[in-house]
């Protein structure tokens, strides 16, 4: 079964990049030639990074090489996702402007020709010449026509210049489009997480609590594309807030401690109290290692752990993925023995984990890993794989906050899913 999804897979990719190349490079094109070997050099290379960039993460490259395929190979991820989108789109302007072309030419082959006039007696003059001409002429042969062409029109037979002015335009607006949706998208990325505010009521929480706040950071991915300056941004933007803690709720990284140490180190400029539980991610990167890196940047794990703060209870457990290597999330450990008249705030890095967090009566759940979707249509796989993609929700007695996340896995890029630091107030309803 393996074999034959990867063999379909397969032939789905291969078919619709032959599709995107046939589109925008073999139907732009009067004959065979350099553009169409460039075009099938661009569809060929740009997936030969792509696929590079992922095995060299995995694989554990060099991290210069990391660097060098990763930008080329994720960002052609994401604009192969968009051209092939805006092409499909495109199948139904095309009829629509051969049409307006059509219906243009019939109205200008309807029209009456402006004539010159003629001197009358230059054309007694030309009277025997004409006649004499038309009846030595060979009778012209009559033009094929199309079901439906009115014979004498342009549109008796094809007009391949037409068909190809279509395929240009649709495909140079196609290709427009695509760069312009996956250069804005980088922008958004590049430019930083912006500050998202929302007000959670708990019934347990005391009156001294209230607006207690709570800046949430989940899947920051510093990796071979996000690097120091991009956690150095999220650092500023976290103390801008001036929460009173900070929760790191998983996929903080890409990579080993050895090549991104130095991407994470601004962490340690973090001025409130911080709080950090795995992701997926970590457990692809070496998660007992980041986990002592954390903790010597000043930061407090909670595997399968809890704390007891003044005002209520903040737990952590560790990623799913960390059953593979025994390191799975343990709710009885982190939660089995409190004081469940005590309100209490789980971090726990995957929305799916809120069903343990109901049977072990958890007040809020703060999660990440769905990032919103990151690149629409996205947001409908998420959907379908979380019981929350992205914002505020309740299950039962418990309230489940899922961050879209500050930064963004593979392609630098974000389409309709914003990246975004949460600050939750807490809110007590005896206030």
């Amino acid at each position: 079964m393996i074999i034959v999804f990867a063999l379909l897979a397969l032939g789905v990719l291969v078919g619709a990049n032959w599709y995107l190349w046939r589109r925008l490079f073999r139907d732009t094109t009067r004959r065979a030639g350099p553009a169409r070997r460039a075009g099938a050099a661009l569809v060929g290379g740009g997936w030969a990074m792509a696929v590079g960039a992922i095995v060299a993460e995995r694989a554990g490259a060099p991290f210069w090489l990391q660097q060098v395929l990763a930008w080329p190979g994720f960002l052609w991820l994401a604009l192969s996702v968009y051209l092939l989108l805006a092409v499909v789109a495109g199948e139904v302007v095309r009829p629509l402007l051969r049409r307006l072309l059509e219906r243009r030419a019939r109205t200008s082959a309807a029209a009456p020709a402006d004539a010159e006039p003629v001197p009358a007696g230059a054309v007694a003059s030309r009277a025997p010449a004409a006649e004499g001409a038309r009846a030595s002429a060979p009778a012209p042969e009559r033009e094929p026509t199309h079901p439906g062409a009115e014979p004498g029109s342009d549109l008796a037979v094809p007009d391949p210049s037409r068909r190809l002015f279509v395929s240009r335009v649709v495909a140079g607006a196609a290709a427009a489009a695509a760069v312009g949706t996956v250069g804005y998208g980088t922008y958004g990325v590049l430019r930083g997480p912006r500050v998202k505010r929302v007000t959670v009521p708990l019934a347990k929480l005391p009156r001294a609590a209230h607006g207690y706040r709570i800046a949430v950071v989940s899947d920051i991915h510093l990796g071979p594309t996000l690097g120091r300056g991009f956690a150095q941004k999220v650092v500023d933007t976290i103390n801008s807030t001036q929460p009173d803690i900070v929760a790191v709720v998983g996929d903080l990284v890409d990579g080993s401690v050895k090549n991104l140490a130095p991407a994470a180190a601004p962490l340690r400029q973090l001025r409130a109290p911080s709080y950090f539980v795995t992701g997926n991610h970590e457990y692809f990167s070496g998660a007992e290692q980041w986990v002592e890196e954390v903790r010597r940047l000043g930061l407090h794990p909670l595997e399968n752990a809890r704390t007891e703060l003044p005002y209520f209870d903040l737990a952590g457990v560790n990623d799913i993925a960390g059953e593979s290597e025994g390191q799975g999330p343990d709710f009885g450990r982190a939660l089995g023995d409190r004081d469940t008249a005590r309100a209490c705030v789980l971090l726990a890095h995957q929305p799916v984990q809120i069903h343990e967090a109901v049977r072990h009566h958890v007040d809020l759940q703060l999660s990440g890993h769905t990032h919103g979707g990151q690149l629409w249509p996205g947001n409908f796989i998420a959907a379908a794989a979380n019981p929350t993609v992205a914002g505020l929700a309740r299950y039962g007695d418990t309230q489940l906050y899922v961050s879209r996340g500050a930064g963004a896995w593979g392609p630098p890029t974000r389409v309709g899913a914003p990246s975004d630091i949460t600050v939750i107030e807490l809110a007590s309803t005896h206030a």
